[in-house]
């Protein structure tokens, strides 16, 4: 048996329906919604944190982030951590991750430094588009030195602090930091972070074409700053694009000053550049895959760490309580050769941890013993896997699980939270206290117990006692 190449495409901060294949008619996705075509795309698929680092070590190990005990950021992932990298080294496998892999907390550190290889036998990393000098701003250095000074996306404000602490003095040129409204990227169109991401990629199928690979693309955007070429911004027109829909007493809480309509406008116009940027270089990866002839085995996964609150609950970015905007991300399979299964969307419910043990078993090979997802790979062959009561999504002090109709939150002070999706999509209204769903509560709480109880991950024993 040929084992199937692996390319996983990983953007960050991309909300389910940031796609058009998932209903969203605004946005501009013909490579994504092609690949989708191609393969099963899971419409109903959760992170199991709201957080790039916790969610990313989740999904790329397949244990839960209490498992892992990361369940907030700025947590360094220890070396000794088994990843998917790992799990594929022994059958063959070369594996790279190019771009972002945010293992470890970036504002505090030299980029330049070796990093950890977490089982990859190819590691190019760069978390944060020109802020640091790392793989990124090399890639630039050796393409067009004359535009260094134009490529840093901004400083984050933790690593401003560290580097007054330490008394580092980077040069590097850098633009105030997350602008509340779209911004063109000040230097060429082909010198984007997405732009190395999607060449260094190509690079590493073309040198690897001849053996069996697994590549990680990790894209920051739609990440903010909201910054992206020109080219993609006049893609579209900004007083055409949607607001959200509020409840009248969140409304009248916006102002002039944040959240105008012509702010919510402007985010959501240099996010869906970003993500239409991020989609035309998908489309250089697949093309590249055809002209090699090794599309039809090459098994293509396109995901995101989680979402987006994107003017929603009047707020930007992602975290607490999780709702479907930052929980639900997009996913989407290439099927094998010979499935049925070309071109059709699942709404069963899939979360972080069964990634891996669908790639181990599109690969024939055995499930590792700390993996706590389940694969899905039947799905992608045509068949039917069992589906999950619930799905969790996991923080410090508190939880939440995700069921056909509801959202449940409990907290570590006794607050709980709960969300009729069927009443109403916007999870704004919190219905715990309410004496028609007491019922629901209570099977609530079991179904998080349960979860609980079949996640639990003791250390192997070696022997009976």
């Amino acid at each position: 048996m040929k084992r199937p190449n692996i390319v996983l495409i990983y953007t960050d901060q991309q909300r389910w329906d940031a796609l058009g294949v998932n209903g969203n008619t605004e946005i501009i996705t013909p490579n994504l919604d092609r690949l989708a075509k191609q393969g099963v795309n899971f419409n109903r698929y959760f992170v199991n944190n709201p957080l790039c680092m916790p969610s990313r070590v989740s999904m790329l190990t397949g244990q839960y982030p209490s498992t892992l005990k990361i369940t907030h950021m700025g947590v360094p992932v220890p070396d000794s951590t088994v990843t998917v990298a790992h799990m594929l080294k022994n059958y063959g496998y070369i594996t790279a991750n190019i771009g972002k892999l945010h293992f470890l907390p970036h504002a505090n550190r030299d980029h330049r430094t070796v990093h950890p290889c977490y089982g990859f036998d190819h590691l190019e990393i760069s978390d944060e588009p020109g802020s640091y000098e790392d793989a990124y701003r090399a890639w630039v250095r050796r393409k067009a030195p004359e535009e260094l000074d134009k490529i840093s996306l901004g400083l984050p404000p933790a690593a401003a602090v560290w580097q007054k602490t330490m008394g580092v003095q980077d040069g590097i040129v850098h633009p105030v930091r997350e602008p509340r409204h779209a911004q063109a990227f000040a230097s060429r169109d082909d010198l984007t972070h997405s732009a190395f991401v999607s060449e260094q990629t190509i690079e590493f199928i073309e040198q690897h074409q001849n053996e069996t690979f697994m590549c990680i693309a990790g894209f920051y955007s739609p990440h903010a700053p909201w910054i992206v070429p020109q080219t993609y911004l006049d893609l579209y027109d900004q007083e055409k694009l949607s607001l959200p829909q509020y409840p009248e007493d969140i409304n009248s809480k916006r102002t002039g000053e944040r959240f105008s309509d012509e702010e919510l406008r402007s985010v959501k116009h240099g996010y869906y550049a970003m993500i239409t940027e991020v989609d035309h270089y998908v489309g250089k990866i697949m093309e590249k895959l055809e002209s090699l002839g090794i599309a039809d085995n090459t098994l293509v996964v396109f995901t995101s760490d989680h979402g987006e609150f994107l003017g929603e609950y009047l707020r930007y970015g992602k975290g607490y309580p999780a709702p479907d905007c930052v929980s639900r991300v997009p996913l989407i399979m290439s099927c094998p050769q010979g499935s049925s299964a070309h071109g059709t969307t699942t709404s069963q419910l899939v979360e972080g941890v069964d990634i891996v043990p669908t790639l181990l078993e599109a690969a024939g090979i055995p499930m590792h013993p700390q993996l706590q997802g389940q694969s899905v790979f039947g799905v992608l062959s045509g068949q039917s896997v069992k589906e999950k009561a619930c799905v969790i999504t996991e923080f410090h002090q508190w939880k939440s699980i995700r069921t056909d109709r509801f959202r449940y939150i409990a907290e570590v002070s006794g607050k709980e939270s709960l969300f009729d999706l069927e009443r109403s999509a916007l999870e704004y209204e919190n219905l715990a206290e309410e004496a028609e769903y007491q019922e629901v509560i209570a099977e609530m709480r079991g179904l998080l117990l349960k979860k609980l109880l079949q996640i639990e991950a003791p250390l192997p024993r070696d022997w009976a006692y």
